[in-house]
Order: C-alpha cells, then sequence, then structure tokens
C-alpha cells in the first residue's frame, strides 16, 4: 500500500469512481487539497457563489445520473450553499460536497471561522460527517457516494479538516460499490395491486421523480394505458411521462392544497409511484382523497410512503422492475372492460397578434430548435407557454426547478450541457431568479460552457403577486397594490449589459420583430449566449 497524504489520495478516490468535475469556491483552509488539483484528471469549475457551484452541481448530477462533486469554504461557504442545498435534498440530487476547515487541533480554539459544520449541513443534506483520521479519509469518501447515489437519493457533507488531509494515508483508492436497488416486489403484492386499480371506476396516477431516477417511463406507460388512468405530476420536475400523451393531466400545484384536491378528489383508486404526497407549501391537512379511495403506493423510499395520508398497499421497491410486474399482471389478466376514452390532448393554439412575446418567443424556438433540445425551466409565471411549445417527451430532454430555491435556473443549465454536452441545452429564468446566481455567466464564459439563457424579464417577482392576491381572495381583503418589496423596475436591471460585463453575448429582446432574428441569433452562437426577454 503506498503512502501518501491524503489530499493526493482523494483525488486518486475521484479518479476511481469516475468524477471528473469539482464544481467549487475556493478558500484558504482547501489551499492544500486544491492544491492538487492541476495533478489530477479533474476539472475545477469555479464558481463567484457557493450557490453557482451548487446549482451546477446539481444540474449535472441530475442530468448525468451521477454523484457530482462540491467544494465549499468553511462554514462562510456552507452557509452561502445552503439555499441550493435545500433544493439538492428536495429533489433528490446525489451531491458529494467537501467542506474546508481549519483542522481538529484547532477545536479549542474557537478561531475564526470556526462553526460545528455537520450540524449545520444535517437539515439540508441526507448525510453529513467529518473525517478525523487519515487512514479513513477514502472509506468516508467511497461511503458518501454510496449514500448519495442509493435512493432515495440526496446531497451528502463531508467535512475535511486540513490537517488530517495534510497526513500521511496508505488507503488504496478503489471504486465506490453503487448498489443494486431495482428490487421488484413479490407476485403476490403485484396481484394485489392489480387488483385494488382493476376494482376503480375512476382511476387515477400520481407521478414523481423516482420514475425517472429508475427509467420506468415506458413501464408506466403501459399501467396507464392499460388502467386508462390520467397521469397526474406531484414532484415531477423531470420527464416522468410525456407531456403530449393523451392520458397526461398537468402537474398539481406547489403551493396550496387545495389545488391538488381537486385532482384526486373523485378518484377512486389511486397509484402514487416516485413521489411523497404532497409537496405544497401550504398543504392540506385533511386527506383530500375520497373516503373511500383505495391507494397504491410504490416508491423507494419507505419513509414517504403512508407520511401523511394512508394507503392500502405500500411497496417498497424499484418504480421500474414494480411498474413493469404491474403492467404484466395487467395484460395477463386479457381484455378490460370498456372505459370512457382519454380526452385527446388540445392541440397548440396557432399563432395570433395577441400572443405575449413570451408565446412568440417559445414558439419560434420550438420551431428552430434541433430536435433534441434540452431544457432546463425556472422561468416559474412564464412556464406556461414553456409547456405548450417544448413539452416534456423524451427522458432526459426537461428540467425544472424543484425545491422551492430560487437561482437554480441559469447554473443548473451550465451542469446539464457539461453532463450532455451533446445536446443543445437552452435555460429558461426569471429576473428575480437570475438574480441569486448571476455570477454563473462569468463561469459559463470563463469554460465556454455552450448553453443558452433566457431571462423572462416582467420587472417584479411576479409569483408573489399571484399568491397574495390568492390570499386576499381566500380572506375576503379587497385588491390593491401590491407590495413595494416585490418590484424590480426601480432602478431597472439591466441584464444584457450585466451579462456582457462578464463576457457573455447578449441582446434585449422587446417588440415581436426581433424575436425570430434573435433566436436564430442566439442557437448559431458558439459559446454561452443569453436573451433578456421583456415579459408582462
Amino acid at each position: 500500500m503506498r503512502a501518501r497524504p491524503g489530499k493526493t489520495a482523494v483525488f486518486e478516490q475521484f479518479a476511481a469512481d469516475g468524477i471528473t468535475y469539482m464544481f467549487g469556491n475556493p478558500g484558504t483552509v482547501e489551499q492544500g487539497f486544491l492544491d492538487e488539483v492541476r495533478r489530477s484528471g479533474v476539472s475545477y469549475l469555479l464558481g463567484l457563489h457557493e450557490g453557482v457551484a451548487v446549482g451546477m452541481a446539481d444540474g449535472y448530477a441530475r442530468a448525468a445520473q451521477r454523484p457530482a462533486l462540491v467544494q465549499l469554504h468553511s462554514g462562510v461557504g456552507l452557509g452561502n450553499g445552503i439555499g441550493m442545498l435545500y433544493q439538492a435534498k428536495r429533489g433528490g440530487s446525489p451531491l458529494v460536497v467537501l467542506v474546508g476547515e481549519a483542522g481538529v487541533r484547532y477545536d479549542a480554539m474557537d478561531g475564526q471561522m470556526a462553526a460545528d459544520l455537520v450540524s449545520m449541513a444535517k437539515p439540508v443534506t441526507k448525510y453529513a460527517t467529518r473525517v478525523l483520521d487519515p487512514a479513513s479519509t477514502l472509506r468516508v469518501l467511497r461511503r458518501a457516494v454510496k449514500i448519495a447515489m442509493t435512493p432515495p437519493r440526496g446531497p451528502v457533507v463531508v467535512v475535511l479538516p486540513a490537517d488530517v488531509l495534510d497526513q500521511i494515508t496508505t488507503e488504496p483508492a478503489v471504486p465506490t460499490p453503487l448498489l443494486d436497488t431495482s428490487a421488484a416486489p413479490a407476485p403476490a403484492t403485484v396481484s394485489r395491486a392489480a387488483d385494488i386499480l382493476l376494482g376503480a371506476r375512476r382511476p387515477l396516477v400520481l407521478m414523481g421523480d423516482g420514475v425517472a431516477v429508475s427509467g420506468a417511463q415506458e413501464e408506466l406507460t403501459r399501467v396507464a394505458e392499460r388502467l386508462g388512468a390520467p397521469v397526474w405530476g406531484v414532484n415531477s420536475s423531470e420527464t416522468n411521462f410525456d407531456t403530449t400523451h393523451a392520458l397526461y393531466g398537468g402537474q398539481l400545484g406547489h403551493m396550496f392544497g387545495a389545488d391538488s384536491a381537486r385532482v384526486v378528489r373523485d378518484a377512486d383508486g389511486v397509484l402514487i409511484v416516485g413521489t411523497y404526497v404532497f409537496p405544497e407549501v401550504f398543504p392540506s391537512l385533511e386527506s383530500p382523497f375520497r373516503d373511500d379511495a383505495r391507494i397504491v403506493h410504490i416508491d423507494l423510499d419507505a419513509y414517504e410512503i403512508a407520511k401523511n395520508f394512508p394507503v392500502e398497499l405500500g411497496v417498497v421497491a424499484d418504480p421500474r422492475a414494480a411498474l413493469g410486474a404491474l403492467a404484466g399482471e395487467l395484460e395477463r389478466r386479457g381484455p378490460l372492460t370498456p372505459r370512457a376514452p382519454a380526452a385527446a390532448r388540445p392541440p397548440v393554439p396557432a399563432a395570433t397578434d395577441g400572443d405575449s412575446l413570451m408565446e412568440r418567443f417559445v414558439r419560434e424556438l420550438s420551431a428552430q430548435a434541433p430536435a433534441d433540445l434540452a431544457v432546463f425551466d425556472e422561468a416559474l409565471t412564464a412556464s406556461g407557454p414553456i409547456a405548450a411549445h417544448l413539452p416534456a417527451r423524451r427522458p432526459g430532454d426537461f428540467f425544472q426547478t424543484r425545491g422551492g430555491s430560487l437561482g437554480v435556473g441559469i447554473p443548473g443549465a451550465l451542469g446539464v450541457k457539461l453532463a450532455r454536452p451533446e445536446l443543445p441545452v437552452v435555460g429558461f429564468t426569471g429576473d428575480g431568479g437570475s438574480m441569486y446566481t448571476i455570477q454563473a455567466l462569468w463561469t459559463a464564459a470563463r469554460y465556454g460552457i455552450d448553453a443558452k439563457l433566457v431571462i423572462c424579464n416582467n420587472r417584479r417577482y411576479r409569483l408573489l403577486d399571484l399568491n397574495i392576491e390568492q390570499y386576499w381572495r381566500e380572506l375576503g381583503i379587497p385588491p390593491h397594490a401590491e407590495p413595494d418589496a416585490f418590484d424590480l423596475s426601480d432602478p431597472e436591471l439591466r441584464f444584457s449589459a450585466l451579462a456582457e460585463s462578464m463576457g457573455v453575448p447578449a441582446q434585449r429582446v422587446e417588440r415581436p420583430d426581433q424575436v425570430e432574428q434573435a433566436v436564430r441569433t442566439m442557437l448559431a452562437h458558439q459559446g454561452p449566449y443569453l436573451i433578456d426577454l421583456a415579459t408582462d
């Protein structure tokens, strides 16, 4: 066994696990192991804020279906990254986050930047730990990769004291053994699930990103078609089901439980797969399901099954294996009693002179873009036209913000492009959301990341306008002017100037006659390009 410092050995471990990127923002206590980067096969991607680094890693992990490596600087760096780590946790992104600190020997001194980093990280991670023994550095890193990648996936923090990394270790660097979680339910369980769902007159499917993680899109489609059941997205931010399919119902709301209740209240048989229920900010405290609804919940995350509302059958299994077995069972049972055919998806409305600029832009982008375009959507209140003209159809072609944190749109799109360089990538965000991580443009220019970026600029936190208007209606408060805190117009944010100051070519689009040429220029440009799109 070869002796070398831990700071060298960690890069051998990254190589053994096929990790080629590190997203980070450096600090003094990490200088020792960052000095090793140039002698390794890892490419360090510098973000000018920790939110940028974590957001890029989040997009990369989602698109690559692999662990993404992040480096943060002690308590201040971890603190700056916490918002994006929360999003990664809620969305199940497999991040391995290395947080540096001065050293174990300084614990008693309560020095500058001293903090209980593990305790800071625990609320926003799947697991957090600190390396104390140089002989276990690589063992802990392998454990972090394994935990991050085991469903339910999520971010893991490893605190690396500088004095531990400076010490000699003889640990071998070997690939992390990832667990095979493709467990299928027992035949009797599959049969019972089929009995429950076939007995329903008004079946319904609720799906989430666990479908995409297991690659179960085809199996889910078979089950839905066999049942004739509408499919609704719950915690669904990737392509879990073709959104142009006649059975696709849409997305449940993320703010108010009443929105979800309207969708599920008539269903007497419900299949929940790959998601928790329900992920609203203001969820219903009472079950939104019918009292006689029979519910089957399939997921690899046992914690989420029946967490909030009872189910008749909870199945801890891989969605692909379980849905495949269920589809086979439904098909073996022969022809079903005819159900009312699913209503055809309404066609995309034809262009009119009254279309908004946002509508015109995404329609033109759909017309000009190659068929394999991948979209990262953080447009929020402007997302409707994106869903209509750039629908999620194929696995890996669509990624949406999740978890409630703003700012992932630009760095997330950059991460997707790094993970899937063969795909054209366009990321949409809002004016408010973009300002959380606008520094990501500098990173895009520095490394020539060829993602196209669109800021939907309505000069407001428009989502807050909509939410407070609903709040007024519920409390019977007469409409009045929204709070000044929601306004972003004074002074005006000039995104094209901001982008160009960080090395990214950009243009402002304010009129319909500018749209066609703007889209053409954006798609033809080699390297990052930004559109500041005036929306209403």
